[in-house]
This record gives structure tokens, C-alpha cells and sequence, in this order.
């Protein structure tokens, strides 16, 4: 789910000194990996700078969740490289199920305990080999406790949806998600069977040994 540059819709607004933040600088930057570093959205003023960032550089621009969540940056030596945004996962998709292997009636009790990969943005002028699969390392041994802090339950499965075929996953492949499938190109409305949404690939990374024994439980 990493982006490109994209044009900004009329109806999204920021304060100018936000868009003068965002903007891209005129010279690339390299990054150390050694000084990777994850800071949660906490705050007004950075929530709005995280919105401004993926709204100006992601392709899918920003979009509010609904429901428990978790945002971040990600910054080297206090240099935001990189934002990623957790929500509420898809409330069911079939090569997704068959990988966990449980019930309809399980799915509904345990689905809070699966999250979603909803943003992930390596901004453009960044260059650094392995920068992205680092970040989700980093990310997936730091998420559970974060989620409990903030919520009292630890997520046990991670799942991402990378549009094809703009983005093959490679970074996710990297990081050692597993692929499970594809989607069938239906959005939640296609109550017609239209097929008007793009296909994506489907990634889940297990936060737990026994995710499947908790997300099964019961």
C-alpha cells in the first residue's frame, strides 16, 4: 500500500503552514536504518499533519476510521519518512477466513482481534533499500502493546489489502506476511455482483503463535 503522488480533491483542506509542511523537498533524502523510530498519532497537531501527509501523497488520499485505531509516524534522526495507519479489519473475505479456519459464529465474536493495515506511506523523496519491510518489523512487535494500552486487548492477526496490479507486495513478502488470496474486485455495496473495484492481493502477518486457537475460541 505504498503511494504515489496524487492530485488533492477540492474538498479536502488543510492550514497553509500544514501544506507547506507536506510538500516535497527539492533534493531526496537517505535514511539510516539504525535510527528508525515509531511515534504514535496522539495529539491534534499531529493527527492533522498525518491527514495533510497521506492525503497529498497517498494515492488513496485520506479517508476518517471508524472504530478502534492506531496512526504513526515513522521518523530517522526526527525526519518523518514514513506514516502508517491500524483500523478495524474487513468484516469477512474469503481467502482470508479459510487461512484462520473459523466459524461464522467465531468470526463475529473474535473479528475485533484481527486489525487492519488500512495506510502504509513511504513518502516519495525517500530513498533507503529495505526501508519499508524494516518499518512493518518494527511495527508488528510494537502494535500489540500499543493496541492494549489504548484499548486492553492485544490484536493476534494483522491483514492489508495492496491494489493490483499497481503494487505487487513485495515489501510485504519481505517483512514475511503471508498471501492468501485475492479479492473478487466487489466493493461492500455490490449488492449486483458488478465488479467495479479494483483487485487486491490479501496479506496477514500473525501477531500471536496461537492466533488461530484465539481467533477460533469458542
Amino acid at each position: 500500500m505504498l503511494s504515489t503522488q496524487k492530485a488533492k480533491p477540492a474538498a479536502f483542506k488543510a492550514h497553509p503552514d500544514i501544506e507547506r509542511a507536506v510538500l516535497a523537498p527539492e533534493t531526496p533524502l537517505s535514511v539510516d536504518l539504525s535510527q528508525l523510530t515509531l511515534q504514535p498519532i496522539l495529539n491534534k497537531p499531529d493527527s492533522l499533519l498525518w491527514n495533510a501527509f497521506i492525503e497529498r501523497h497517498h494515492y488513496l488520499g485520506h479517508r476518517l476510521l471508524s472504530g478502534a485505531q492506531l496512526r504513526y509516524f515513522v521518523r530517522a534522526a526526527g525526519q518523518i519518512v514514513a506514516l502508517l495507519s491500524f483500523g478495524a479489519s474487513a468484516w469477512k473475505t474469503r481467502p482470508r477466513d479459510e487461512f484462520i479456519g473459523w466459524t461464522k459464529e467465531q468470526r463475529q465474536r473474535n473479528l475485533h482481534l484481527v486489525v487492519n493495515n488500512a495506510r502504509f506511506l513511504i513518502l516519495p523523496w525517500i530513498q533507503c533499500r529495505n526501508l519499508a519491510s524494516r518499518v512493518l518489523a518494527l511495527m508488528a512487535r510494537r502494535l500489540p502493546e500499543d493496541w492494549h494500552a489504548r484499548y486492553r486487548y492485544r490484536p493476534v492477526l494483522i491483514e492489508t489489502f495492496v491494489q493490483k496490479p499497481r503494487f505487487a507486495g513485495t515489501c510485504y513478502k519481505a517483512a514475511n506476511w503471508h498471501y492468501v488470496g485475492d479479492t473478487k474486485g466487489r466493493g461492500k455495496l455490490d449488492v449486483l455482483h458488478l465488479k467495479s473495484q479494483p483487485i487486491k492481493s490479501i496479506w496477514v502477518y500473525p501477531l500471536a503463535k496461537d492466533f488461530r486457537r484465539q481467533l477460533c475460541n469458542g
